[in-house]
This record gives structure tokens, sequence and C-alpha cells, in this order.
């Protein structure tokens, strides 16, 4: 995979570090985490739901976080682990259930929030829901027909050249 090199960028822009961290982050060659396997289903227009395969673990086992743009969600299995440990020891002739802690973090965009989340099945099911703000959604501008638009309050160009004349 190429290496892009993002520094030149850095030095010319303001105000795009998440943009470009994001992209740094996007063309690592750091392998992604696999574990555990999600969904990012659209469930509305406006809604979205994150699904994680979290078999084994109880509500009181997994962390659900989200700062700034980052959801990040957190498995650690350590009351499973200590209920384990307190159970008779079995030999596993195959252990293909994965049993380690986890942590998977999400980029989320501006305005998106976490709604709920709900652990059903082995499944984890978080949420979301893009509230755009008033201000930033599109609006109508009505056009007036036959009549000229009222001017600002105010001496307009003409006025003030024959007043200087």
């Amino acid at each position: 995979m190429r290496q892009f090199d993002l520094a030149p960028l850095y030095r010319s822009t303001v105000g795009f570090d998440r943009l470009f961290s994001a992209l740094d982050q996007f063309v690592s060659s750091d392998a992604a985490p696999t574990y555990p396997p999600y969904n990012i289903e659209r469930t509305g227009e406006n809604a979205y739901r994150i699904t994680l395969a979290v078999a084994g673990f109880t509500d009181q086992d997994l962390s659900i976080e989200v700062r700034e743009n980052a959801l990040t969600v957190k498995g650690d299995r350590k009351a499973a682990e200590a209920k384990a440990a307190q159970a008779a020891r079995a030999e596993f002739l195959h252990q293909g259930i994965a049993a380690r802690g986890f942590e998977r973090r999400f980029q989320i965009a501006d305005h998106v929030q976490v709604t709920g989340a709900v652990l059903e099945n082995g499944l984890l099911h978080v949420d979301l829901v893009r509230e755009i703000p008033e201000a930033k959604k599109p609006r109508q501008i009505q056009i007036a027909s036959g009549a000229r638009p009222q001017s600002v309050a105010g001496p307009s160009i003409e006025g003030t050249a024959q007043q200087a004349a």
C-alpha cells in the first residue's frame, strides 16, 4: 500500500486537523482490528444503528463512551473470568469463542447523537440519530414579484455622490 505524507498540508492549512487525522488513520499501515465483528445500518433518514457481536459479555462487562466525534465501545471480561476461575477447571479441546477484551472506535459525524444501547442475544445495538440544527437546515427564500425590494435604511450610493458635489 502506498504511504502518503500529509505534512505539507498541515503546514499550509488551518482548522482541518480532524480531517487530516482521519486521513492518517485511514491510510495507516496498521491492520484494523477485526474483533468484535459489527454491522452499521441505516434505519431511517437520519437514524443509524451499530450492532456488535459480543457473545459472552454482560452489560456490566461493556462500556460505551462518546467523546468529541468518537464513539468507543469497550468490553472487559474480568467478571466472567472470575466466575470461570471459581468454576471447575475444564480442558478445552478446541476454543473458538473469543474470551478477550476489546476496544472498538467509530468516528461519528457532527450533529450525530447516541440515543441508546441495548444488549440482547449476544448483540449490542447502539442507536444513533443525526440532529441537524435549524440554522444548518436548508430554507426557502420567497421571491417577490412586481415590486422592487425595499432598500435598507441609510444613504444610497447616488445620495452620497450628490451630497459630495
